[in-house]
């Protein structure tokens, strides 16, 4: 997840500026940096993991949620950016209630190791 953010930021710096408005850079860009953001955290929770410091079962969940948010919100963003349909920004807060959903879920499966 971490390599694909990457490529795609890289896509975009050098390959899109010269094609997307600044709006449309920005979109791209606020796509770019929560995909990397939430695909680090999904390196620290499978880290998280393995110290113990979280259930296997709850660590898989925390994962899915924080994937799921990727897709959607970064996803919807990388869409809407690339196609100027501002419709598609109808379905990216679901991606951010998933990753509100992992980091919160996360909080409660440690709190509970405790």
């Amino acid at each position: 997840m971490m390599g694909l953010a990457v490529m795609l930021g890289a896509f975009g710096a050098h390959g899109l500026r010269p094609r997307l408005d600044a709006y449309s850079m920005e979109v791209y860009e606020r796509a770019v940096f929560y995909h990397f953001v939430h695909a680090l955290g999904m390196l620290i929770v499978v880290a998280l993991g393995k110290a113990g410091a979280v259930g296997s079962e709850e660590a898989n969940r925390v994962e899915w949620l924080l994937l799921t948010g990727v897709l959607v919100f970064s996803g919807s963003l990388y869409a809407l950016a690339i196609s100027g349909v501002r419709t598609l920004g109808a379905i990216t807060p679901i991606g951010g209630v998933a990753f509100i959903a992992a980091w919160l879920y996360l909080a409660w499966a440690m709190r509970a190791k405790v």
